[in-house]
């Protein structure tokens, strides 16, 4: 039996019948003052599926995830041009509400974030917000978000804990339920195992790949063998470059640029 065969037809990934556009970029530039950071990026980014941002460090990835959600204009200094469509309409668009922006494109960092207040008041945090009140809504929203974030067993009995007591797996897991609790339809992650050990790496990717039912994923990674096991499509960057993007399984077994082959194959970064 061939198993290299066997190995190459398990990772292949089924093709969506007609695959929709979460994200259409054209002709993004960005600047940090006078240093350019992004160079012509051009892609569409496809709805309900896990998109990965591939690079060495420095090579645009964070800044290109966090202008998705315009996080990046908290720097002073950030000037962009081109367009960025979220579902068909420019999210520079002068009229455009930033914070309705980020509530339907949430964001899970590098580094584990929860307030400093109990499991259920993170969660209800973003809701509360959005004026939901009653207690009884809340107690649904927390335990739903908490199911989806793949938690709920391990903190339905200490809801009222500090979430700081939770291990760094957990808290990265009650950061993405924080997320879900305002209902997004994107979630970007930038590099949210990086500081997690092997078993909690391990779970989280299992949650990624449950969540792309319901949302559309975009995860930043350094860690190549992540990119390839969680995500249906690769974008590699380059020096604030995009150099390729493709559907993973191609990008990793038979890439169209010198430069992609050559850093898959670690012969930099």
């Amino acid at each position: 039996m061939n198993t290299t065969h066997v190995l190459k037809t398990e990772q292949v990934k089924p093709n969506p019948k007609e695959e929709k556009n979460v994200f259409e970029i054209a002709g993004l530039n960005l600047w940090y003052g006078n240093d350019q950071a992004l160079y012509d990026i051009n892609m569409n980014i496809p709805e309900n599926q896990i998109t990965a941002i591939i690079g060495p460090s420095g090579c645009g990835k964070s800044t290109f995830l966090k202008t998705l959600n315009r996080m990046v204009e908290m720097v002073p200094t950030v000037k962009t041009s081109g367009t960025i469509k979220y579902k068909g309409t420019n999210i520079f668009d002068p009229k455009r509400n930033v914070e309705d922006l980020r509530t339907h494109v949430g964001m899970v960092f590098q580094k584990p974030n929860p307030f400093p207040k109990s499991i259920y008041d993170n969660i209800a945090y973003g809701p509360r917000i959005h004026g939901i009140k009653k207690k009884k809504d809340l107690d649904e929203i927390v335990e739903k978000s908490l199911r989806g974030a793949a938690i709920w067993d391990e903190v339905k009995d200490r809801l009222d804990e500090n979430a700081y007591g939770l291990s760094g797996g957990q808290q990265q897991r009650l950061c993405i339920a924080r997320c879900l609790a305002i209902e997004p339809d994107v979630i970007l992650m930038d590099e949210p195992t990086s500081a997690l050990d092997p078993i909690s790496t391990l779970k989280v990717e299992e949650l990624v790949q449950e969540l792309k039912e319901n949302y559309s994923i975009i995860i930043v990674t350094h860690n190549m063998q992540q990119a390839a096991r969680v995500s249906d499509k690769t974008a590699f960057f380059l020096n604030g470059e995009l150099v390729e993007f493709s559907d993973t399984n191609t990008l990793f077994s038979n890439p169209e640029d010198q430069r992609t082959e050559d850093y898959i194959t670690g012969r930099f970064g």
